[in-house]
This record gives C-alpha cells, sequence and structure tokens, in this order.
C-alpha cells in the first residue's frame, strides 16, 4: 500500500505535485473541501484528471484536516493505492430524509459480496436521516463488515453540501466505496468527552428524527429555556448543547444527537438521527480536556495491525470545533500522537459521524471524534 496526502489552499495552491504514479484500479482518493468548491470546482477537477481510474470519495465539510492542521475553505487529498485490495464504488439518490432507508440499503446491495471487509460512506448533510441510512446499509450488510465515514458539513450555515459521487460534486446523494479481501486491515474508533446536565426527560412525541415534546411540552421552547440569551443563535447554537439518549433509565448505552434545523411553527427541533418516542433526552455541555482526551481514545480503538503504510480518516462534529475553538487542533494532534509514526490522517468535520460503538454494527453518533485506519497486511 502507498499513500500519498495533500491539500490545495486558496492562498498558496498545492501544496506538492500530484503523483500520478499511483492512479490504478485498486487506487483510492479520498477528498474533503469546503462547500464553496461547488461553484469553483477546479482544484477537485485537478484531482479527477490526475487519477482517472481510481475510485473517488468525499463530501464538504466544516473544516478540513491534514495531519495535524485544520483549513477552511481548501482541498485535503489522501491517494491509497493498495496491491492486494480491490475497491468497488457505489451511489444512491437521498432527495429527503424519506429516501434515507432506502439509500443506506441500495448502497449495501451493490457493495455486498464474501469478501467484503469494509465500507467508506458519505452522504448529503442537510436531506439525510443518519439514523435511516445506517439502518439500511445493517439490513444488508453483516455486522463483521466495518462501515465508517460520516456526513456532509457546510460550516455553521446548513445551506448546502456536497458528496463526490461519479466523479462529479452532488447534492442529495449518498456515495460509498467498498473494500475487499483478506489483505485489508481495518481499524475503528469512535469517543466522545462530553457531560450530560440538567433534567432527563422523556421524549413524549416525536417522528423519525423530528422532535416535538419532552416531558408533553414543547421541545424547541424547553430547549430556548436552557440556552438563554444563546437561543437567538439557533440552531448554530444547538451545536454546543447537544442531546444525549438512552433508552430507559437503567440503560448506561447513550448515544448523541446534534440538531439540524428547527421549526418556530411546529416549536420542533431536526436532528441528524432518530428521537426514538419513550426514550430518555438529556442535554450535554463540553468540557475541553475531557474532548481532546476523546479523541485520542478514538485513536487507540482504531489503531489495527498491517504494513508500514497506514490511512486514518478522522471524521470529527462540527459541535466540537465550535466549543474547542482555537485549541481545535490539539485533538487532531491527540489522534496523530497515538496512530502509529507511519500513519498519514486526512479528515473532516462533520454534521454526524458513522462508526461502530465498539464492535458490530455502525451506528450514527453526532459530537464525536471517529476514525477509520487502513492498511495492507
Amino acid at each position: 500500500m502507498h499513500v500519498s496526502v495533500f491539500s490545495h489552499l486558496a492562498t498558496t495552491g498545492w501544496s506538492m505535485s500530484l503523483d500520478s504514479s499511483l492512479d490504478s484500479d485498486n487506487t483510492l482518493v479520498v477528498a474533503f473541501g469546503a462547500s464553496g468548491l461547488l461553484d469553483a470546482p477546479g482544484p477537485v477537477e485537478d484531482v479527477l484528471a490526475a487519477y482517472p481510474r481510481a475510485r473517488v470519495l468525499g463530501c464538504s465539510t466544516s473544516g478540513e484536516v491534514h495531519g495535524t492542521r485544520i483549513h477552511d475553505d481548501s482541498l485535503v487529498v489522501a491517494v491509497a493505492r493498495f496491491d492486494r485490495v480491490a475497491l468497488r464504488e457505489a451511489s444512491a439518490p437521498v432527495a429527503s430524509a424519506a429516501d434515507s432507508f432506502s439509500a443506506g440499503e441500495s448502497i449495501a446491495r451493490q457493495l455486498q459480496a464474501d469478501d467484503l471487509r469494509a465500507v467508506l460512506v458519505f452522504s448529503d448533510g442537510l436531506l439525510v436521516n443518519g439514523s435511516e441510512l445506517v439502518r439500511g446499509l445493517n439490513t444488508i450488510l453483516p455486522p463483521e463488515v466495518v462501515v465508517s465515514g460520516g456526513l456532509a458539513g457546510d460550516g455553521d450555515r446548513f445551506q448546502r453540501t456536497w458528496v463526490l459521487d461519479q466523479r462529479r460534486l452532488r447534492a442529495g446523494c449518498v456515495s460509498a466505496v467498498g473494500l475487499y479481501g483478506d489483505a485489508l486491515r481495518v481499524g475503528h474508533g469512535s469517543k466522545g468527552g462530553w457531560d450530560a446536565f440538567g433534567v432527563e426527560r422523556r421524549v413524549t412525541r416525536s417522528e423519525g428524527n423530528v422532535l416535538y415534546e419532552l416531558d408533553g411540552r414543547p421541545a424547541l421552547a424547553l430547549y430556548k429555556e436552557y440556552l438563554g440569551d444563546r437561543a437567538s443563535g439557533l440552531p448554530a447554537a444547538a451545536l454546543l448543547f447537544p442531546l444525549t439518549l438512552r433508552a430507559d433509565t437503567a440503560d448506561d448505552r447513550r448515544l448523541v444527537r446534534t440538531i439540524l434545523a428547527v421549526d418556530e411553527a411546529k416549536q420542533s427541533m431536526t436532528f441528524a438521527g432518530d428521537i426514538p418516542e419513550g426514550w430518555y433526552a438529556q442535554l450535554m455541555y463540553a468540557n475541553f480536556d475531557r474532548l481532546v482526551d476523546g479523541a485520542g481514545n478514538a485513536a487507540l480503538a482504531a489503531v489495527a495491525g498491517g504494513d508500514d503504510n497506514v490511512l486514518a480518516i478522522a471524521v470529527s462534529c462540527v459541535g466540537r470545533r465550535l466549543v474547542l475553538g482555537d485549541r481545535a487542533e490539539e485533538e487532531v494532534e491527540a489522534t496523530a500522537d497515538v496512530l502509529p509514526n507511519t500513519a498519514t490522517q486526512i479528515g473532516f468535520y462533520s454534521y454526524g459521524e458513522l462508526s461502530p460503538l465498539a464492535g458490530g454494527k455502525c451506528e450514527l453518533h453526532n459530537q464525536t471524534m471517529t476514525l477509520m485506519t487502513l492498511a495492507e497486511a
């Protein structure tokens, strides 16, 4: 396996020349960039021209990760040419949240094979219900297939996102690459670092990923009470105060959900994933040191065996970046410190992270640092 990572900044151009010698049918190109590339796709077109045979995947972001640096309005690219791992692309449209399950199911059917070992998947970040997308994938794929990826971002604007699909920048779709063969070594990890606070309330009315009532009260009004003066900044302000969910008060297993939109007329909130009725919800806030420690722990979980060349793909939530502010690079430094010295890291800040929690099938996460590592035996 041979890996090259580089970036394009508007001020300085490409950080290095694009090595076309890595192009092949077994080459994976992963690219993360600003939503503004929809208007000026020149750097993406450079990559596509340099690697005409490669399988190309990527999405828009709320910040691009190149090694231990975080950029905005850039394009970061990883090129990995495998020697003994085969690749296959798949995609599906997602015009609204209602299409999410069928999109996941379609991608899984396109990629399914006896020697499938991992799936890297990126989705439109605004139109999808991440929980349903994952449920569709899990309906078809066996639990031993590692599924990782994320939902495309658009800073804190929530206006438009793109995914690389069939070598074009598109909105309203999900795109994936399957990795095949026993030579693949894949690792994964996903950790948070947030603390719960306030009263734990029961979800008394919800539909899919739309929350209407907590303890019989309008959800948005109740949420605004907690936010106080910050409520005027919704939905972006909600990135600082996600919800944690669990099935019942005796359940130690929790999921975290981030708000994508609010509806003042219906007093509802739309989340990146499902908010099941009858579950219990509680607000969360950030602890700086715990967020950074969580990133390092995610990298510990993701370390896998293989040859000297390792590609690490980091997907962290935009909410974490907003909370960490000027300290955001500390979390990508924490992951780099744990990964092997020969590992190369790229990634992005997302509207949702896809990964197994520990073992088993993939789940949607919010407000986590998630990593997938790829190497060859």
